[in-house]
């Protein structure tokens, strides 16, 4: 069917040109212009979820937007890529993080370490099982952790290795030490 829907729509362009009699090369000119008008349409609807992506975290990091604060619950709606983001001050210093259950302990960036002014204790890495394999990170404390009006002093966290990536993940060492947490809809809950 797609292809009949596609022979239809070449026939109703090129019955559109020899109608208006063009000498050949203006013609053609059209032609490529309209394929090439297409081709961006095409390649931007491919990668419509990563655009979305780009644009959510961009528009996180301009509007600082961490959530809505309801007294001392934390309430965070869900991004288009699908994940919960959340502003978390570190030693004052404003850090993006992401949400992530899945991940046991929460993972600093190796740059957001060094602009945090948190530097790895001293000690062998630590193995961690990751979707990606095992990697080594260090361990690290930060005195003084806030989400919204939560408040974590002396926080373990790890730090992670060159390559691994600039997400920060706030994971269960955080949440573990809520009094509960829950998503209900899209809006993950956070309670102190």
């Amino acid at each position: 069917m797609t292809f009949v829907w596609g022979i239809g729509a070449l026939a109703l362009v090129g019955s559109s040109l020899i109608a208006q009699k063009l000498p050949l090369g203006k013609a053609l000119k059209m032609v490529l212009a309209w394929l090439g008008i297409f081709g961006v349409a095409f390649v931007l609807f491919l990668f419509q979820d990563e655009g979305r992506a780009i644009w959510q975290r961009a528009t996180t990091e301009l509007s600082g937007d961490s959530g809505q604060i309801d007294g001392t619950t934390l309430r965070l709606k869900r991004q288009d890529d699908g994940h919960y983001w959340v502003r978390a001050s570190l030693n004052g210093t404003v850090v993006l993080f992401m949400i992530d259950s899945g991940a046991t302990t929460t993972t600093l960036s190796q740059a957001s370490a060094r602009a945090v002014g948190v530097k790895p204790a001293a000690g062998f890495p630590v193995l961690v099982e990751t979707a990606n394999g095992t990697v080594e990170l260090q361990r690290a404390e930060v005195e003084s952790f806030a989400v919204g009006s939560i408040v974590q002093r002396n926080a373990q966290v790890l730090i992670g290795s060159e390559g691994l990536g600039e997400t920060n993940l706030l994971g269960m060492s955080f949440l573990s030490s809520l009094k509960g947490w829950r998503v209900e809809g899209s809006t993950l809950i956070l309670e102190p």
